[in-house]
């Protein structure tokens, strides 16, 4: 019966041992109550209780923790939008028994207090506003949970406006927008690249006909020289103007009828048709061959006399 009864009492004090030590991992608290009735707070580590009388009421995370919150809520233009906040918090190390006990649901209230701050601040701005100011929101958000949830032994850390969502039909009307936008601007470059076209290309044909028509009164300047010269060539060979002048034409008569010849594809049309002008065309064409070999005869008969003279 000793025996047994020291078997006994060494298996009771294993257990009150072992339920005496309790151990708290790092970055997180325990809160001890004794008969009900808060006790103390433990840290990490390796802790001693007094089983039965004492027991670990519940254990608090000091990490960093995040909330994301959704919100549905609508823009001064009438635009309804989901916002997705991200609250980063933490307890307080030297608060936990009011983290512990003066708040059961954190979650619970740190959303409320998010839903009230973002459907206060966003009705006020329009919905390109929320856009460009979603950073304003996050401020307002982080600090009215500050000035609550600092009470309740909670510290936040950073609120995010990580997601604005509006309704399918607005981002559809947006895309709408954006793309009229940058096609009339695509529109703009277009016509002011057409207008440069134009006007260069309008320079370029003016520049063209500047220099064709200086091209041809050079030319013509150069005919009438030529002219000039060949009738004080003929002059002073006894031929008068009348007579140099048609022989002229009929050189150049000729030479426009090698100029055709020598074209493989080209037409030739003789007007007038009616047999009146051709008849009047070929009595001219008669004369002015009897017109150039009188002139030729005439040269001849010149040439022969001054070297007659110079004998």
């Amino acid at each position: 019966m000793d025996f047994l009864f020291n078997i006994l009492v060494g298996f009771f004090a294993v257990v009150f041992m072992f339920s005496a030590v309790f151990i708290v991992k790092q970055q997180s608290a325990a809160v001890i109550e004794r008969f009900g009735r808060f006790q103390s707070i433990r840290q990490s580590g390796l802790q001693l209780r007094i089983p039965v009388v004492d027991r670990i009421a519940g254990r608090l995370s000091l990490k960093i923790q995040q909330l994301d919150v959704i919100v549905e809520t609508k823009t001064k233009d009438d635009v309804f939008v989901k916002l997705k906040v991200s609250v980063q918090y933490m307890v307080i190390k030297n608060k936990v028994y009011e983290a512990f006990y003066k708040l059961d649901y954190p979650h619970d209230q740190i959303t409320s207090y998010v839903f009230d701050v973002v459907r206060a601040e966003v009705p006020k701005m329009r919905l390109d506003d929320v856009f460009e100011r979603k950073d304003d929101i996050a401020i307002a958000v982080k600090s009215e949970l500050n000035d609550a949830m600092i009470n309740y032994g909670y510290d936040i850390i950073k609120t995010l406006v990580t997601d604005i969502d509006p309704d399918e039909q607005v981002k559809h009307a947006m895309n709408r927008i954006n793309a009229s936008e940058r096609e009339k601007i695509a529109a703009q470059y277009e016509g002011d690249a057409a207008r440069i076209l134009i006007v260069e290309k309008a320079k370029a044909e003016a520049e063209s006909k500047r220099l064709q028509g200086q091209g041809i009164a050079d030319q013509r300047r150069e005919i009438a020289r030529g002219l000039e010269e060949s009738v004080e060539v003929l002059n002073k060979v006894g031929i008068n103007s009348q007579e140099a002048s048609a022989l002229i034409v009929v050189t150049q008569h000729y030479d426009t009828l090698q100029s055709i010849g020598e074209e493989t594809n080209s037409n030739l049309i003789l007007l007038p048709n009616t047999p009146q002008a051709g008849s009047d065309m070929l009595n001219n064409m008669v004369a002015s061959f009897t017109a150039s070999n009188q002139i030729g005869e005439a040269m001849k008969r010149g040439k022969e006399s001054q070297e007659k003279g110079d004998a």
